[in-house]
C-alpha cells in the first residue's frame, strides 16, 4: 500500500515509516495500530515514563505510611477544606463521593459492559473489566498490607476499613480513565480528549470529597490516584503489546483487513 492510497494523511506522515499493521485497525492507546512509528514510539516511551513516575511517587508515600511518618500536606489539607465547609458544599461533596462509591461505579460498569457487548466490542469490555476489577482487588490488598488507620475527626464518621490508599479515588481513576481510553479508541482523538478531561475532573472531585468529608488523608487520595493510573497503564500495555492484544476489537480488525484487501484488489 502506498501513501497515495490515503488522501487524508498529512504530508509529514506520507514519507514516515509506519508500524507493520493495517492503519485502519484500532487499539486501546490513543495512537492507532499502524500509526507512524515515531508517534507510536513517543506514546510508548511517554506511557512508560508516566508509569515509572507514578510508581516512584507511590513508593515514597508508601514508605512514609509504613514508617508512620506525619506528612505536612495531611495536616494542612483536611483543616483547610473543613474551614470552607457549608451545607451547599456538603451536598456537592457527598454527590462527588457517591460517584466513586459502590453505589455508582458497579451500576455504571454494568451499563458500559452491556453497551460494549451489544456493539461487539468484547475486547474493550474485557479491558474495562480488568481495569475495574483489578483495581478493586489491588486496593483491598494494599489496604491490608499498609493497615493505616482512618483519620480520627470529631465531625467525621470513622469508616471501618483501612485508609491507604483511598479506594474511592483508586476505583474511580481505574473505571473512568479506562472508559475514556475506550472512548478515545472508538470515537477518535477529539472525543477521547474530552472524555479523558472529564474523567480527570471527576476523579479529582472524588478525591477532594474524601478529604473534605474527613474519610481520608491527603496522601491516601494521592496514593489511590497514583495506584489507579499505574494499574490502567499496565492493563493498557497488556492489551497494546502484551498477550491480550489480539482480544482488542477483533470485529473491527477483521473489517479493516477486509477493506485493505479490497483496496489492494482494485489497485
Amino acid at each position: 500500500m502506498t501513501a497515495t492510497d490515503h488522501p487524508n494523511r498529512s504530508k509529514t506522515e506520507k514519507g514516515e515509516p509506519r508500524l507493520p499493521a493495517d492503519p485502519d485497525s484500532a487499539g486501546p492507546l490513543p495512537a492507532k495500530v499502524g500509526a507512524p512509528a515515531k508517534r507510536a514510539s513517543i506514546l510508548l516511551v511517554g506511557g512508560f515514563a508516566l508509569l515509572v513516575a507514578c510508581l516512584l511517587v507511590f513508593g515514597t508515600l508508601a514508605e512514609g505510611v509504613r514508617e508512620n511518618e506525619v506528612f505536612l500536606l495531611d495536616t494542612l489539607a483536611t483543616p483547610l477544606l473543613h474551614s470552607v465547609a457549608s451545607p451547599l458544599l456538603d451536598q456537592v461533596m457527598n454527590g462527588a463521593t457517591t460517584l466513586g462509591s459502590t453505589a455508582a461505579i458497579p451500576a455504571l460498569f454494568a451499563v458500559a459492559i452491556l453497551l460494549l457487548c451489544l456493539a461487539r466490542r468484547f475486547g474493550a469490555a474485557l479491558f474495562l473489566a480488568i481495569c475495574s476489577g483489578g483495581a478493586l482487588l489491588l486496593n483491598e490488598l494494599l489496604k491490608l498490607y499498609f493497615h493505616r488507620p482512618r483519620p480520627q475527626l470529631a465531625w467525621a464518621h470513622i469508616q471501618p476499613d483501612y485508609s491507604f490508599p483511598s479506594g474511592h479515588t483508586m476505583n474511580s481513576v481505574a473505571f473512568y480513565v479506562a472508559l475514556a481510553v475506550i472512548v478515545w479508541s472508538i470515537a477518535g482523538r477529539r472525543w477521547g480528549i474530552a472524555a479523558l478531561a472529564g474523567a480527570i475532573v471527576l476523579c479529582t472531585f472524588v478525591g477532594i470529597s474524601r478529604i473534605y468529608l474527613g474519610f481520608h488523608y491527603f496522601t491516601d487520595v494521592v496514593g489511590g490516584a497514583l495506584a489507579g493510573v499505574s494499574w490502567v497503564l499496565v492493563t493498557m500495555a497488556a492489551f497494546r503489546t502484551g498477550p491480550l492484544e489480539r482480544l482488542w476489537d477483533m470485529p473491527d480488525r477483521a473489517k479493516a483487513l477486509g477493506r485493505t484487501a479490497a483496496r489492494r484488489a482494485r489497485s
